[in-house]
């Protein structure tokens, strides 16, 4: 397939020179240059599984009685021992 690129002048003189160096083609040497970066692009994943927690318990009772901001703030800073 013939494809046309605009390149840096000079990036395409130093690609001609080693290319011409270790005696192969530009054309080779781009598709290798490529190649090769492609194989460090990042793959598209799976959606990360989060664990779940299926243990008994529930809300502190501040968190119970009054479902504010300051409630729910106020209950994460209380020290309370989770047994388990």
């Amino acid at each position: 397939m013939q494809t046309m690129l605009e390149l840096n002048d000079d990036l395409l003189n130093q690609a001609k020179l080693f290319a011409e160096q270790k005696h192969t083609t530009l054309n080779s040497l781009v598709e290798d240059a490529l190649s090769r970066y492609m194989q460090f692009l990042p793959t598209k994943t799976s959606s990360t599984v989060l664990p779940v927690y299926h243990g008994e318990g529930g809300l502190s009772v501040a968190v119970n009685n009054s479902l504010t901001n300051r409630a729910l703030l106020d209950a994460a800073d209380q020290d309370v021992a989770i047994s388990l």
